[in-house]
């Protein structure tokens, strides 16, 4: 049995060895230097290709931006899909007194610019990723970024008030969500990225509005969506284990509504986005499922 700490170390050395990948466009959706978004185009074909928007992971923390998942952006360009890469604000770049990692998320900034880049990407795809068909749009994001994934997707069952919240359900094809955060109560038991949600929804200093918080953030809350989604996670994922998805699909089906689980055995965390592993072959077919 190799030893599970270093099979992690290996899968994220490997994830994170493959040079960031330039886009073909990139546009802003904010005045804010990480208000952008970059556009990849289908490398193959002549026609309109779906859209893939994706949401990079990092728990939600300032060192981890977009460029890391900017090969796995290219690789799902590779395979005919348009893809559209979301930056968005995350924690500042110092730790809470006495941390040791950046804090995970900014309130409400996160979550603002999530719902701004998508609510503008059609007029944004349209004028820069010309090929991408806006009515073939599946979401996808590794890790936090598959929370916000799957948030996005369940925008119109916000809470009511909510400045997020839409009308009607978005146009998508539907989600799927690479090793998602997706059940906060699971990930905080489980002290899922160093307490990294616990921080993004305002951490002790916001104790008393943590419930109300995770009402409009939690995917396990924001059930059902009747959006088509799929999980993807490795069963050997020592990061964001995989009892956080099944207890995101538990929650789904005590809401009558039915969520994919591919569990990928042997596997990690990061080779869902490392386009050198066979699990990220698979990710492509899951979202070619929805997509096609």
């Amino acid at each position: 049995m190799p030893d599970p700490a270093a099979r992690d170390a290996a899968e994220e050395a490997s994830a994170f060895s493959h040079p960031a990948v330039p886009p073909d466009a990139t546009a802003a959706y904010g005045e804010h230097p990480d208000q952008v978004v970059d556009f990849y185009a289908p490398r193959e074909g002549t026609g309109r290709a779906p859209l893939v928007v994706v949401l990079h992971g990092g728990a939600w923390r300032a060192p981890y931006d977009r460029w890391h998942v900017s090969p796995f952006a290219d690789h799902l360009a590779r395979r005919g899909f348009a893809v559209a890469s979301v930056e968005y604000r995350r924690g500042p770049g110092l730790p809470h007194q006495g941390g040791a990692a950046p804090v995970a998320g900014r309130w409400p900034e996160t979550f603002d610019d999530v719902a701004a880049a998508l609510d503008a990407l059609p007029e944004l795809a349209a004028a820069h990723l010309p090929r991408a068909d806006p009515h073939r749009t599946v979401l996808t994001g590794h890790s936090a970024g598959g929370q916000l994934a799957l948030w996005a997707a369940a925008r119109h069952v916000l809470p009511a008030g909510s400045p997020w919240r839409l009308p009607a359900p978005p146009a998508l094809r539907g989600v799927v969500a690479l090793a998602p955060i997706g059940d906060f109560a699971r990930a905080r038991e489980l002290g899922v990225c160093g307490g990294a949600v616990t921080e993004l929804l305002g951490g002790a200093q916001a104790s008393e509005a943590y419930g109300e918080r995770a009402a409009a953030t939690d995917p396990a809350l924001l059930l059902p969506t009747g959006i088509a989604t799929a999980l993807v996670q490795g069963r050997e994922d020592l990061v964001v284990p995989a009892e956080v998805a099944d207890a995101f699909v538990a929650a789904a089906a005590r809401a009558g509504e039915t969520v994919g689980l591919t569990l990928l055995e042997g596997v990690g965390h990061f080779p869902l986005i490392d386009p050198a592993a066979d699990a990220c072959a698979v990710v492509a077919e899951e979202i070619a499922q929805l997509a096609f």
